[in-house]
């Protein structure tokens, strides 16, 4: 593309091919950078909530998706010794959304749908293969130093966008501090094809198994279960990757005659931390660049995604109408204030819920969930709240 991009975004994940898609759309050239020689395929995000479909859908994009993944109205919280479960069904908030489900879909599967839009549009410049060495910027705008198929280059644009994930080239660029904690256990990510909703009584889509010794997430995508098991730190991660150990997991969930089909594994560590500063100057940052969390609620990659829905339209007002740069602060404002009081709170609640060592307090919870979706207002409170409505809003109340 021969005209100098407006916008710079370093990371072609699903924030930042969001993100370009949301730009270009409104007349804004743009550069996306992307480190890998293409897109990632990469398994673990896989829950669109609610309001991230909406919004998603605006952009044309969300009756793409929808039959690459699976609809799932309903999701549980079970306990794993005794089988007790509550459901809570989506289908509540008909009214309040336009998708009352999750849609189980590999975020891959974004990407790879937005691609082609951002090649059609003839304002995005999508480079694969070239790594962001350096940012740097004055009062006049930002130039970033990148190395690719043929060789170095300086690149100048008006504002750089991070979306480049949890080790952000971007934030360490601005020597931003990246704070919070890591988790000592590692999660273990396993994919099977193995039909568990026939041997677990009424498994719906998505389900969160409580125990205080071995809980487990199991989610359903296209022609695929996948198994969210916690891992000792100190266990070799050789070892827990070994086929035995995997199977010994898989057969402690429901025992069978045969091995069961692995077809992915993945083991990752898993981090709360929040970047102080969003923003400085003409450089921001997004996503997993911007906050990471525990994925006990599928509020990551959505969370990510509504940064960009929020700042997008903040840089689209400045570049075109004049408007002020201090919107960007409002995005910091607005996007760091509810991750911290919304998103971190409620996936490390998660996880403490599901990993409640307690039997007696175990079934209580799940008793008073059922109490509670019981009663139609409590039930959508709940579920509005769980599934990212309520933060949205509130996000975007801040000033």
């Amino acid at each position: 593309m021969a005209s100098q991009p407006q916008v710079i975004i370093a990371g072609a994940g699903p924030v930042g091919c969001t993100a370009a898609l949301i730009l270009v759309r409104n007349g804004i050239r743009v550069t996306l950078l992307e480190r890998e020689a293409g897109l990632a395929e990469d398994l673990r995000g896989s829950t669109f909530h609610p309001p991230t479909l909406d919004m998603l859908d605006d952009l044309g994009v969300t009756p793409l998706l929808i039959p690459q993944g699976l609809v799932a109205p309903k999701y549980q919280y079970r306990d794993r010794a005794s089988g007790a479960y509550a459901e809570f069904d989506l289908g509540l908030l008909e009214g309040q959304t336009r998708h009352p489900y999750r849609l189980q879909c590999e975020q891959f599967k974004l990407t790879r749908t937005i691609l082609p839009m951002l090649e059609d549009s003839g304002l995005a410049d999508v480079r694969f293969s070239t790594r962001l060495e350096s940012v740097r910027q004055d009062g006049e705008g930002v130039t970033v130093d990148v190395t690719g198929s043929d060789g170095a280059e300086s690149l100048q644009a008006d504002f750089v966008l991070g979306t480049d994930g949890a080790r952000s080239t971007v934030r360490k660029a601005l020597e931003v501090e990246f704070e919070g904690f890591t988790y000592p256990e590692k999660f273990l990510v396993v994919s099977t094809a193995f039909a568990f909703e026939d041997h677990l009584e009424n498994l719906s889509a998505v389900n969160y198994i409580a125990d205080p010794e071995e809980w487990c997430v199991i989610l359903r995508v296209p022609g695929l279960w996948r198994v969210l098991f916690p891992i000792d730190p100190d266990e070799d991660e050789a070892a827990v990757q070994a086929p035995e150990r995997i199977e010994g997991l898989l057969q402690g969930l429901v025992p069978r005659d045969e091995p069961y089909e692995v077809v992915h594994v993945t083991l990752y560590r898993v981090h709360q931390r929040v970047a102080k500063h969003y923003r400085k100057g003409r450089i921001l940052i997004a996503g997993d660049a911007a906050h990471l969390n525990n994925p006990l609620g599928g509020m990551g990659m959505n969370g990510g995604l509504h940064d960009v829905f929020n700042l997008c339209p903040k840089l689209v007002a400045i570049l075109k109408e004049g408007a002020d740069e201090a919107l960007l602060d409002l995005y910091e404002r607005q996007r760091r204030e509810i991750t911290i009081e919304f998103i971190q709170n409620q996936t490390m609640q998660n996880k403490k819920n599901i990993e409640q060592m307690q039997d007696d307090r175990r079934l209580q919870h799940i008793a008073d969930l059922n109490a509670m979706l019981a009663d139609k207002d409590k039930a959508v409170d709940f579920l509005r709240r769980n599934n990212m409505l309520d933060a949205l809003e509130r996000a975007n109340a801040i000033q």
